[in-house]
């Protein structure tokens, strides 16, 4: 089982440079395997060219290293924090991917502008607070995933799944890591969108909620008729 569980990941991880959202080591895919409560995760600053099934790091949710020859990702104990908050996830990714990013350090949300938008997120990514000093300083990677958590306490994380943090980047979560990643390339390129969007028209405003609601609804949720049965 941790066989396989490490070669999804490893297989998840390598669409990051392939889809030219991570710039050197910066980005990291993790899964779960809810049953057993370990996930895997990329190593730490391991250069993808050189990364292999057996260089990814089996976890728990307690922060314990099950089984691996490298230390973790910096970035595990946020991923540990998403997994407790997210029950009905099964994949995480964490990328500094430009423009995403980009939207980030300016701390703003990305509107929904239009259709390629709404087929997969929900209205707004919203853009959550920079961590204070003592978040900062204090249990700094636990406290970004603490923040993300309260942040959808009474939201639904699979219908918006990506929120950008503050002057860092961007979260994308999925029901396994592939998915994750996928929302991760949608990210990326609605943000991209939307940049462009504001800089040809300043007053843009987002798309009529009917248009929003029609093309996330025909994709998601009892009635979608989006695809192949």
């Amino acid at each position: 089982m941790l066989e396989e569980l490490k070669k999804a990941v490893y297989e998840a991880n390598m669409l990051l440079p392939k889809y030219q959202l991570v710039t050197f080591t910066w980005g990291n895919v993790s899964q779960i395997d809810r049953e057993t409560g370990y996930f895997a995760i990329k190593p730490s600053g391991v250069d993808y060219d050189k990364l292999t099934p057996d260089d990814m790091v089996i976890m728990d949710l307690e922060g314990n290293k099950i089984e691996g020859r490298y230390n973790p990702s910096s970035d595990t104990p946020t991923h540990i924090e998403l997994y407790k908050a997210f029950p009905n996830i099964g994949g995480i990714v964490h990328t500094h991917s430009s423009w995403a990013t980009s939207w980030a350090q300016a701390g703003r949300g990305i509107p929904c502008y239009g259709t390629t938008h709404a087929d997969y997120m929900y209205g707004e990514i919203p853009c959550v607070r920079c961590l204070t000093k003592d978040e900062i300083e204090g249990a700094y990677e636990k406290n970004t995933g603490l923040l993300i958590a309260d942040y959808f306490k009474d939201k639904d994380y699979q219908a918006v799944p990506a929120v950008l943090c503050k002057n860092h980047g961007p979260f994308t979560w999925g029901k396994d890591g592939h998915e994750a990643v996928h929302n991760a390339v949608v990210l990326e390129e609605v943000a991209k969108m939307a940049a462009r969007c504001e800089s040809i028209n300043p007053q843009v405003q987002p798309a009529p909620q009917e248009l929003q609601d029609k093309h996330y609804y025909r994709k998601h949720g009892a009635n979608a008729y989006y695809g192949q049965k």
